[in-house]
């Protein structure tokens, strides 16, 4: 069972309801713990505002969303690692726990998957060295295997820790149950985690039948995944953060009011 003050809204979720400061007057209406931003909600009021509004708040910042997308020019362009820069100084700003990393895909009309991921590595390399100096965390969010091709070329918990153990202190792994609930490895991998890299800790729910590849996320509870059991093998390993809930659904809940969205969420946490 878990209480309001346990959950971090990732503002995704109601993407098409709030912006910012609606997010934050929602979260601390609701009772919840903490917030998550995307960065383009930062952006639409800029940073000194946002940090000052999720500051004043007391609401914990559970991560940042998102920095990453290495592949988008088809190598590490300035635009690319000055991106990541400008997102490692906005995790600092507003007080985020970690940076969160979709890494990217394949490079426009690449089928070299391994230089991809080559490229994402040395890409974290360089991004890492800049968040260290910055006192900010990096976490890795690998995605489910449909989105390797356009999204990120990391998919599982094996190859994240890989990286983490190249790259070294500062940098772990955002566990999003929507992407590795299907796993054979995933308790070991989060137990090589361990608490020190087990960074977030993302929490929706898998449909069956699923509509749409990126926007029919389920509400906790109306799909298959096993929640309580993969928050009991994070919670095993000593990661005592807060249940961030991150639901992209263009054919649901971005088409309800945002305060019922919040209350089925709280409710849901109670039981799922």
């Amino acid at each position: 069972m878990l209480s309001a003050d346990r959950l971090s809204l990732n503002t995704a979720t109601v993407k098409e309801q709030w912006n910012l400061e609606q997010c934050v007057e929602g979260c601390l209406r609701h009772g919840f713990g903490g917030i998550a931003p995307w960065r383009n909600l930062i952006h639409d009021i800029g940073l000194k505002k946002s940090a000052k509004l999720i500051r004043d708040s007391g609401l914990e910042v559970s991560g940042l969303c998102r920095g990453g997308w290495f592949t988008a020019e088809g190598s590490l362009t300035p635009a690319v690692l000055d991106d990541n820069r400008r997102a490692v100084d906005e995790a600092a700003a507003i007080g985020a726990k970690c940076l969160v990393m979709v890494v990217g895909g394949l490079a426009d009309q690449s089928k070299d998957i391994a230089s991809a991921r080559q490229m994402v590595e040395e890409g974290l390399a360089i991004t890492l060295e800049y968040a260290r100096e910055n006192q900010v965390s990096i976490a890795i969010e690998p995605l489910h295997p449909m989105y390797a091709a356009d999204r990120a070329c990391v998919n599982t918990m094996r190859q994240t820790l890989d990286l983490c153990d190249r790259l070294g202190e500062g940098i772990g792994a955002a566990v999003d149950v929507y992407h590795v609930w299907w796993d054979p490895e995933l308790q070991d991998q989060i137990k090589r985690a361990g608490k020190n890299r087990l960074k977030a800790f993302h929490i929706c729910d898998w449909l069956v039948p699923t509509q749409d590849m990126l926007t029919d996320r389920g509400m906790m509870g109306d799909g298959v995944i096993d929640i309580s059991g993969i928050r009991a093998m994070v919670e095993g390993e000593g990661f005592d953060g807060l249940n961030e809930v991150e639901i992209f659904s263009a054919l649901n809940w971005w088409k309800r009011d945002a305060d019922e969205v919040m209350q089925v969420i709280i409710e849901r946490a109670k039981n799922c």
